[in-house]
């Protein structure tokens, strides 16, 4: 029989991690995080990791600069990252976003990218 759990993930009672990124539901082959109130920052490093993430901006503005191209991030854009893609995000105005990513982030240390 298929596993039909059904969780609940308030975000006022998630964990963060060490970027400051809140846990939300998190299942075998996807999890999801929120970035809330992440201040402008335009020296963040580009890095890779192994899995997919797609996003959803709910407040503010940000750049992903990702395989030298730059996309505008604005409240109600969303976006993809594949794979091991080299990308960064330059924050312009206080952001909120959602991030799923595929398999989960956090699952086997993945989150240290």
């Amino acid at each position: 029989m298929t596993d039909t759990t059904v969780t609940k993930v308030s975000s006022a009672h998630s964990p963060t991690g060490e970027q400051g990124e809140v846990y939300l539901a998190s299942g075998k082959r996807v999890s999801m995080r929120m970035w809330r109130d992440e201040e402008p920052i335009s020296d963040k490093p580009s890095h890779r990791h192994e899995y997919e993430v797609v996003g959803y901006v709910i407040a503010g503005r940000a750049e992903l600069e990702i395989e030298g191209q730059t996309v505008r991030l604005e409240p109600g854009d969303s976006w993809v990252v594949p794979a091991g893609a080299e990308h960064t995000y330059r924050i312009l105005e206080t952001f909120t976003a959602v991030e799923a990513t595929a398999p989960p982030a956090q699952a086997h240390g993945r989150e240290q990218a």
